[in-house]
């Protein structure tokens, strides 16, 4: 007799996604134990202050203590502007967090984020003043139209996470259901990354 294998569930296709402002910059992370220690990383490793990605290890040893308020988990984000990527006509650098459903920026209203049938209502999460929120485009049931329909508004009018800038990257796509995110981008969207 050999291990059964289960088929994996599917996902409902037409389910919530969300489409977020994909910017280029380079993906940082902010981990904190329950013990509160911090950690930070980049895409692919830890690093620290003199072993760095772009200053972000010396940006968070600046901000320590409004971060450590992230509490427990791994904080993914974007860390962007001012000598990274596009640049984004930008003099300093951002630190955009990428969960739009749990975070609100500082100084907005938290808005409702658990679903219609949780036994308690859960609201979003307050960031603290120095992180930023990658500008969300769309939440609705998961549609290529839409998809294209934000990339085109992108094109024409130009970046929401730093107006006045006509060069954006793209969208990230998060389907909620499946827990996955899918990257278009407006140049290059067909060739794999490094074929350029």
């Amino acid at each position: 007799m050999t291990d059964f294998i289960e088929f994996p569930k599917m996902a409902r296709l037409t389910r919530e996604c969300i489409i977020t402002e994909k910017i280029d910059g380079t993906i940082a992370q902010i981990h904190i134990t329950e013990g509160g220690v911090m950690f930070v990383g980049s895409r692919s490793r830890w690093i620290r202050v003199g072993d760095d990605n772009y200053g972000f290890a010396a940006w968070i040893d600046r901000h320590h203590d409004e971060l450590i308020t992230l509490g427990p988990g791994s904080h993914f984000g974007e860390w962007w502007g001012n000598g990274i990527q596009r640049k984004y006509d930008m003099a300093e650098k951002k630190f955009s967090l990428f969960n739009t459903h749990r975070w609100v920026r500082h100084g907005e209203e938290p808005k409702v984020r658990s679903g219609p049938h949780a036994k308690e209502v859960v609201y979003q999460d307050v960031l603290p003043p120095c992180c930023d929120l990658v500008p969300e485009l769309y939440r609705g049931d998961f549609c290529t139209v839409m998809v294209d329909a934000m990339l085109h508004a992108l094109k024409t009018n130009g970046s929401v996470a730093a107006p006045g800038f006509m060069n954006p990257e793209g969208v990230v796509v998060f389907h909620t259901a499946a827990g996955v995110g899918f990257k278009k981008t407006l140049d290059h969207n067909d060739q794999a990354k490094g074929a350029i």
